[in-house]
């Protein structure tokens, strides 16, 4: 596993595209709907099993990048900028009414409707995030309504996973599940709380000269509380979120920054590997027809709402241009719902086969949207320059404003 995930890391990074496609790659190709099909001189049939190793590594994996996404939240920092975030991060919600749409429209039932909702809604915060630091451009103007927009979409998506999971583990009853909503609602308050009143004691926590110790403190405080929360029935990611939010405002935070980001990206990596390695590749001919109408619907939509949410901030056309563009990518964050359908269907609450199509939908449709996201970002000049020609031709000056 982990020297198939290197070897196809340093592929993408040849060929200059994000690196989660090809872990998702990997997975597959190694897993028993590949791999394990195939019967091989000497071995027979091999193949890399989805075992409790790999498994407790997935969701390891999650926790992690979600505390990664809270620690670069403070709390203050936002509060400063909540008006433009507020306006572009609303708009942006448009990409979530368009899902629900599309998905009543393809399943007819309001639950798997809301999951297809949050997987063509949430753009991958770490997929741009790392395109804005390759691309040079996390310290231009467009950098900070592209994550200013992000810091929106993971905040509503952390009260829309608890509500997800209440509902999917709940069966899709919305009375049965009201007490889990309900629940889940009052542990995030409790955690906007910690984040609010705990910092000095999440200070003295990592109040340490030993590395040692900053890094088992700190993963036990997330592991912890992200057990707690699934033993509540809430999502470990957004129980892991707060925590990051948490720690944020420490003294500490570049020190758990440093010392944790290979961890992070090795649990990462384990996570979209295993998305892979439990996905069948047959199933996409069953759902392309549904991958390529989500991208023809849901592309659009991103980028009328990234490059008005880019006006908001008060962008001239280039830059928001630049953010319509970047807020295309989906990754991460997709397939975390995806797997609340998988997890609804191994509990007995969601039906399965249609589990199984949710989870390929979800790979698929994130395969393509990363792949699209970081090219459009990469070439970004002849569109920066086709919109500011038709502001032009609209009455308008070079730089958008009237």
């Amino acid at each position: 596993m982990f020297a198939a995930i290197a070897v196809a890391g340093g592929l993408a990074d040849r060929l200059g595209q994000s690196v989660i496609p090809f872990y998702i790659l990997s997975g597959m190709a190694l897993g028993e709907y590949v791999l394990g099909r195939l019967s091989l001189p000497v071995l027979g049939t091999a193949h890399v099993a989805e075992s409790a190793f790999v498994a407790l590594g997935a969701e390891l994996g999650i926790v992690f990048l979600l505390f990664f996404l809270g620690l670069e939240f403070n709390l203050d920092r936002l509060l400063a900028r909540r008006s433009q975030i507020g306006t572009a991060g609303t708009i942006d919600l448009a990409n979530f009414g368009a899902g629900l749409v599309l998905g009543w429209l393809v399943f007819g039932a309001l639950l798997p409707a809301f999951l297809l909702a949050g997987i063509v809604y949430i753009s991958s915060s770490a997929v741009i995030t790392k395109s804005l630091i390759d691309l040079g451009w996390i310290a231009n103007d467009e950098a900070e309504p592209l994550l200013g927009t992000l810091v929106y979409e993971d905040l509503f998506i952390a009260v829309y996973l608890a509500v997800a999971s209440a509902l999917v583990l709940g069966g899709g009853d919305v009375a049965a599940a009201a007490v889990d909503v309900g629940i889940a609602l009052g542990f995030i308050l409790g955690l906007l709380a910690l984040v609010q009143f705990g910092t000095p004691a999440f200070d003295r926590l990592v109040a340490t000269d030993s590395n040692e110790f900053v890094v088992l403190r700190s993963i036990a405080t997330v592991v912890l509380i992200a057990g707690v929360a699934l033993a509540l029935g809430v999502s470990e990611a957004v129980a892991a979120f707060f925590v990051g939010m948490a720690f944020s405002a420490t003294d500490y935070v570049h020190e758990i920054e440093t010392l944790l980001e290979p961890v992070r990206d090795t649990f990462a990596a384990v996570f979209f590997f295993w998305i892979g390695l439990v996905t069948d590749p047959l199933l996409f001919g069953e759902v392309f027809w549904l991958i390529a109408l989500a991208v023809l619907v849901t592309t659009p939509t991103k980028l009328v709402t990234g490059y008005l949410g880019g006006r908001a901030f008060d962008l001239n056309a280039r830059r928001s241009t630049r953010v319509a563009l970047g807020m295309t990518t989906r990754g991460e964050f997709s397939l975390i719902i995806a797997t609340v359908a998988v997890t609804g269907a191994n509990a007995g609450t969601f039906d399965a086969a249609l589990a199984e199509t949710i989870s390929a939908f979800a790979v698929g449709y994130v395969l393509v949207m990363a792949i699209l996201g970081t090219t459009l970002m990469q070439y970004s000049g002849p569109f920066e320059s086709a919109v500011v020609r038709r502001v032009r031709r609209t009455g308008r000056s070079a730089d958008g404003r009237l």
